[in-house]
């Protein structure tokens, strides 16, 4: 049986406990395989790593995996954003890329930093239309197709973040959902998280991606895996249970887990949570 996350954070970044408490939640939680995706370097971001405490954070995740190896298995992973781009993805076992950031004359502000920050890029940098917002957001990430190290797709809706009462939005509207489906065809070539970082902290009581999107995923072959972008280890299957049942409602009957010979495909009936 597999319990799995490999979109996991620590104090290296904006996590609150240290990669060692980590492990050993996710030893007690049972887990079979804990991947480490800390945030990449972005200059002047205090939300990333440096270049500094990229090499300790590399050299330490490797200490565990050798130190904690008869009881799970650890990969070394980075998550990197598209606003600046890591140039040595031969370190690393696997790689999510993801898009946090809109630009505005020469500002970068993440969408998913409060609500309020949401609210004022929409206001003032979009005049309310959430469908000019998308369309920059979305046509953006496909940028990332041509990104070989990038393996994992996350959080695709991540601009849906404060959506969840549909108040910016709806999440059916046919000219969203062929935008963000043109993105999903655009990135085909990549795996696609379903992620419940949302629910652990209370904005969301649904995964990403959202279900219309994740349907058509599936329509299209697309393969997914299960992950909480976990910044607490109180949290590390954090709304799992309920994820499964929606992946499995949209057709699913395989995920993939990362093993020690790369990316596999194996029926969603060995994941255990």
């Amino acid at each position: 049986m597999i319990k799995q996350n490999i979109h996991t954070h620590s104090t290296y970044a904006d996590g609150r406990d240290t990669l060692e408490e980590m492990v050993l939640a996710a030893i007690e939680q049972k887990f079979t395989v804990l991947g480490f995706s800390e945030h990449a370097y972005i200059p002047g971001d205090d939300c990333c790593m440096n270049p500094d405490s990229t090499d300790q954070y590399i050299a330490e995740v490797r200490a565990l995996a050798e130190k904690y190896k008869e009881q799970i298995t650890i990969f070394l992973g980075l998550e990197q954003d598209m606003r600046y781009r890591d140039w040595h993805p031969d370190q690393y076992d696997y790689m999510l890329g993801s898009k946090h950031y809109l630009e505005h004359d020469g500002t970068s502000l993440g969408i998913d930093s409060s609500p309020e920050v949401f609210t004022m890029i929409l206001q003032d940098w979009y005049h309310n239309d959430f469908m000019a917002l998308a369309k920059d957001y979305y046509t953006g990430m496909r940028d990332m197709a041509d990104w070989k190290e990038v393996d994992i797709i996350a959080h695709l809706d991540l601009l849906m973040k404060y959506n969840e009462d549909q108040s910016f939005f709806a999440f059916d509207d046919p000219k969203y959902i062929n935008l963000a489906c043109d993105t999903i065809d655009a990135l085909s070539n990549k795996i696609f998280e379903v992620n419940t970082g949302a629910i652990a902290r209370g904005y969301r009581k649904t995964p990403y991606p959202e279900k219309h999107l994740l349907e058509y995923m599936y329509q299209k072959g697309i393969q997914i895996c299960l992950n909480s972008d976990c910044h607490n280890s109180d949290y590390l299957s954090c709304g799992f249970e309920e994820a499964l049942k929606l992946i499995q409602s949209c057709g699913y009957k395989e995920m993939v887990t990362l093993t020690k010979n790369g990316f596999k495909s194996v029926p969603i009936s060995l994941f255990q949570y």
